[in-house]
């Protein structure tokens, strides 16, 4: 019999407990205990105390003994199942939660605790039962709720998951975890925005929450917000500093931020605190490999790829440093490693195509470069029909479509003509720019714009994107389609624009020295008009900028700076590009839009090459088969543009030598001052 005393020693002991204050709370617990062993109250509630301590064979033992006093006592069955989980012995576990549900079945802890043991024996679908039952019987259990969230979104049902973590917020709104499991799930779902809102709430209700931080600054880089995203980061650093992967996803939103020294440095720091860190040394190898620092790069991946053999990305990252750094053959079988282990890796497929195009293998290389539609979106903006297959078409309409830059166009809608030749009535789409150039062009029976905004009304009955026809056709470098001038100038707009030429009398040459600097390969392709202006000093030429941008940072300066001609902020789209080419004698360009231009046109055009190039221009020639006018000069080695504008600066007095444009003097070197380094 319980005597009065020992009722008032558990009501206190359970105030103690109940007020956090376990060591008073266990003192009293065992004085019970001591005069009366097997008080059930004292013993179950010795258990618990025990199980919140983390001390679970003691707990389980204090659960064993009370059920073998109540051997129906639900609470202590639950009790001892989490305690026999957390211990790791998940077969007693499950029987003791499946035994206290045959005993109550409407005890909804019991479910929950089930569901939990199962999802930690990646049971998923068992576990989702429970939940769900545990639901049922008690619809306001937000934890409930929340493990039903992670569970779905082990399983990929994310859709299922968002909605059980936004239960959850609701039951519980001031819980920071809840918003920001949601978010994490939002932005698995590609749901930027409000998974953004979402980890913002769980910072507001968190000042201290670094992987919420964390979190958010991903989501924000996902969503182009750089500079927010590297504040949120850092201030996940901040609160967690021995985090390595707090460091390590700083130094992806460095990296993508250009800040390409604190993100070296930020990878640094999260191997100091993990060595091991396999995904820190792959990612410390892209930021070397963007500062151009090859053989440091070439370590790192080598490194990821010792931890982590089977990492097809680490392969795909050292094929990618291998060619880059000119050894583009090692790149290829390290390319077909990374497929070997993920045959479906479309990023390394693609990258075997230009390594592969790159050292003239055509035929394989087109093959792998059909590989680029997994990566990213090549459908036109009409209802498209069936892909071309190459067969007769007899009269049927074939939709073409641009997928690349203005440069890829230029360059491939050489083919077109042969659709044409196969009976097909040609409708060409491509970027606004090339409509007034194009719209006479050989192959084409009507040319649309391409455009996010608008749908083309089109009847089709086939089509296929611009760069597949290369690969259709069968090309290789011996057989690609060439005709001299297969885009012809507006001769009108030709003779307008000679107004500006018509006093000049020197060898008229237009320049480029950058392209788009969004171009994942700028830093390496585009030179600056310091380099350009060297060429000022050579009597008896005229330089015409027809570089569009000149807020590139490529330059600080002004063409007029140099006496250089700047028209290009004159065009207004290629058409005028084209005509005022038409009116030079030659061009010289680093590798662009403008490159493909002259040698579509074919006007001569020289071509200024990286030490690694695009694909297209190949390796070891000095001409290309695509353009017959062109003339490639090349970096003997990274970042050699003295050295190729001192081939160039030779190759201008040979060509006005040869010209005659001096009167049969040699050519001469102005001694005017240039506010330039020499070469």
């Amino acid at each position: 019999m319980i005597s009065i005393k020992s009722k008032e020693m558990i009501h206190e002991a359970y105030e103690l407990h109940q007020a956090g204050r376990l060591p008073a709370a266990e003192q009293l617990y065992k004085e019970i205990l001591k005069d009366q062993p097997e008080h059930i109250d004292a013993l179950f509630l010795m258990g618990t105390l025990n199980l919140q301590q983390g001390y679970y064979d003691t707990a389980s033992a204090f659960f064993k003994k009370t059920l073998t006093l109540i051997p129906s006592h639900v609470m202590a069955l639950c009790n001892l199942g989490t305690s026999l989980q957390r211990s790791g012995n998940f077969d007693e576990a499950l029987s003791s939660f499946r035994k206290a549900i045959s005993l109550r079945p409407d005890y909804a802890d019991a479910h929950y605790n089930l569901g939990n043991a199962l999802k930690e024996q990646c049971k998923l679908e068992e576990a989702i039962i429970c939940y769900k039952e545990a639901i049922v019987l008690r619809p306001n259990h937000a934890d409930v709720y929340y493990f039903l969230g992670n569970t779905f979104r082990e399983v990929g049902n994310l859709d299922e998951s968002i909605e059980c973590y936004r239960e959850a917020s609701e039951l519980d709104p001031d819980n920071a975890g809840f918003h920001c499991n949601l978010g994490a799930a939002l932005q698995e779902s590609e749901i930027l925005d409000d998974a953004i809102i979402s980890y913002k709430e769980a910072v507001r209700l968190n000042p201290n929450y670094a992987m919420a931080f964390s979190n958010l600054g991903y989501a924000l880089q996902q969503s182009g917000k750089l500079e927010e995203a590297i504040t949120c980061q850092k201030r996940a650093v901040e609160l967690n500093p021995d985090c390595a992967k707090a460091r390590n996803i700083l130094g992806t939103a460095l990296m993508e931020h250009g800040e390409l020294d604190n993100a070296v440095s930020s990878y640094q720091r999260a191997l100091l605190l993990e060595p091991d860190y396999t995904e820190a040394h792959n990612n410390l190898g892209t930021a070397l490999m963007k500062q151009n620092k090859f053989d440091a790069a070439i370590i790192s991946y080598k490194k990821s790829i010792e931890l982590k053999p089977d990492s097809a990305e680490a392969y795909n990252n050292l094929g990618t440093v291998l060619k880059a750094s000119g050894n583009p053959e090692e790149a290829i079988t390290h390319y077909e490693q990374a497929i070997e282990l993920k045959p479906d890796y479309a990023q390394a497929h693609l990258n075997l195509a230009f390594a592969l195009l790159l050292t003239e293998n055509f035929k394989r290389g087109l093959q792998e470069y059909e590989w680029r539609p997994r990566l990213k979106r090549l459908t036109s903006d009409t209802d498209l029909e069936p892909m071309w297959d190459g067969s007769p078409l007899n009269g049927k309409s074939i939709l073409v479509y641009t997928e690349q830059g203005v440069g890829d166009s230029i360059q491939f809608v050489r083919y077109l003509p042969m659709i044409k030749a196969q009976g097909g009535n040609v409708i060409f789409e491509c970027q606004k720019s090339l409509l007034r150039l194009l719209k006479n062009c050989t192959g084409i029976d009507k040319i649309i714009e391409r455009s996010s905004d608008t749908v083309p009304e089109v009847q089709l009955d086939f089509h296929i994107p611009l760069l597949s026809l290369p690969g259709l056709f069968g090309t290789n470098p011996d057989s690609i389609p060439q005709n001299r001038s297969y885009i012809r100038p507006d001769p009108v707009l030709t003779s307008q624009w000679h107004t500006k030429f018509e006093h000049d009398n020197n060898l008229k040459i237009g320049i480029v020295w950058a392209g788009n600097p969004e171009h994942i390969n700028d830093r390496n392709r585009s030179c600056t008009l310091n380099d350009f202006a060297h060429l000022t000093s050579i009597q008896g030429l005229t330089l015409y900028s027809l570089q569009q941008e000149l807020t590139s940072s490529k330059t600080n300066n002004d063409p007029e700076d140099f006496n250089i001609v700047n028209l290009g902020n004159e065009f207004n789209d290629f058409a005028d590009t084209a005509s005022v080419i038409d009116n030079l004698d030659m061009v010289i360009t680093v590798d662009t839009a403008v490159a493909h231009l002259a040698g579509a046109i074919g006007k001569p055009v020289w071509t200024l090459l990286p030490f690694v190039p695009d694909w297209r221009w190949m390796l070891n020639r000095e001409d290309s088969p695509w353009y017959p006018s062109m003339r490639l000069f090349r970096q003997a080695q990274l970042n050699d543009w003295a050295g190729v504008f001192n081939q160039v600066k030779k190759a201008l007095f040979q060509e006005i030598d040869n010209l005659n444009i001096l009167s049969g003097k040699p050519a001469q070197c102005e001694t005017k001052h240039l506010t330039t380094e020499s070469i």
